[in-house]
C-alpha cells in the first residue's frame, strides 16, 4: 500500500448521490508529499463527490493550520488556512489537466487527489508570510538590519520603516491639477 492511496477515489464506482469524504492532513502527509512551500501542518479536508453523467464535480473544503518560514527571521510561523475548492474531472483516453477539468485515463479510473489538497493549501496561503510586529526573531531581524542598507521597505520589526532622504524629498512636490 503506497503513502497516498487513501486518496484515491474510485471514479468508476462513484454513484449519482453526493459521497462526502474526510481526511485529516498531518505533519506525515505534509512530509511525505515533499512539497517546497511548507512541511507541516493540521488540516481538515471534508471533500465531497457527485458524479454528473460523464462529469465529477469535486467540492473540497479545508480549515486548520499550516507553519511556514517567516519571510523576515526564516522562524516557523503558524497560519490559519480556511478555503474551498472545486474540482472537475471526466475519463477520456489519457492524463490531462487544462486547468478547469481534469481528464482521467478511463482505464485507470482513479483519482488521487493528494497533491490537489496540498496545491489548494498552498494557493489559500499570503503572499507575504511575516510574524505580527514585535514577534520576529530579534537576533536574526538584528543581523538582518547590518546587511541591509537603512532598514528594509519592511521597516524594522516594530513595523516602522525609514524613508530614503531622497524620497522623502518628493512628499514636498505639489501637483497642480486642471479640472
Amino acid at each position: 500500500m503506497g503513502r497516498f492511496d487513501k486518496y484515491n477515489i474510485d471514479l468508476k464506482g462513484l454513484k449519482t448521490e453526493p459521497v462526502k469524504m474526510e481526511f485529516n492532513l498531518d505533519n506525515a502527509f505534509f512530509a511525505d508529499i515533499e512539497g517546497e512551500e511548507f512541511q507541516k501542518g493540521n488540516i481538515k479536508a471534508v471533500v465531497t463527490a457527485k458524479k454528473n453523467h460523464d462529469v465529477f464535480d469535486f467540492d473540497f473544503t479545508l480549515a486548520g493550520t499550516v507553519t511556514v518560514a517567516c519571510d523576515r527571521c526564516l522562524d516557523d510561523l503558524d497560519i490559519e488556512v480556511e478555503t474551498e475548492n472545486s474540482l472537475r474531472v471526466k475519463l477520456g483516453d489519457d492524463y490531462a489537466d487544462d486547468g478547469d477539468t481534469v481528464i482521467v485515463p478511463e482505464q485507470d479510473g482513479d483519482l488521487n487527489i493528494a497533491w490537489y489538497l496540498y496545491e489548494f493549501v498552498a494557493l489559500a496561503l499570503p503572499m507575504k508570510r511575516v510574524h505580527a510586529p514585535g514577534k520576529c526573531n530579534r537576533e536574526m531581524t538584528g543581523k538582518l538590519g547590518k546587511h541591509t542598507r537603512g532598514n528594509t521597505d519592511e521597516g524594522d520589526d516594530t513595523g516602522n520603516a525609514d524613508i530614503d532622504p531622497r524620497w522623502e524629498s518628493l512628499k514636498n512636490i505639489q501637483i497642480e491639477e486642471d479640472i
